[in-house]
């Protein structure tokens, strides 16, 4: 079978890395849950106008051990961050260091 050839700009980056590795777990562990995150927020409401449903102004749901390195889709695994927590945390988490 004949691989197609990708073009970079209408993938996300970490989808083009995971093909291009032949990664497919990373693809797979990085599905997220709606139920979970709706049950994060229902236990911890939005910290900028405390709804426990929909969106949150200025506030990410972050999981704590990122799902690309085994962390669990779960509530328990979840915490509010700021935009800019968030934008930080990206910076560093790189790859797998929780594994």
């Amino acid at each position: 079978m004949k691989i197609p050839p990708i073009n970079l700009y209408s993938y996300p980056a970490a989808l083009v890395m995971a093909l291009a590795v032949g990664f497919a777990p990373l693809l797979e562990s990085a599905e997220r849950s709606r139920a979970a995150r709706a049950e994060f927020q229902r236990l911890h409401p939005c910290p900028a106008n405390g709804e426990r449903r929909g969106p949150c102004p200025g506030w990410w749901v972050d999981h704590v051990i990122p799902l690309q390195c085994g962390g669990p889709d779960e509530a328990a695994n979840m915490q509010w961050q700021t935009e800019q927590e968030a934008h930080e945390k990206d910076k560093t988490e790189g790859y797998c260091r929780y594994k």
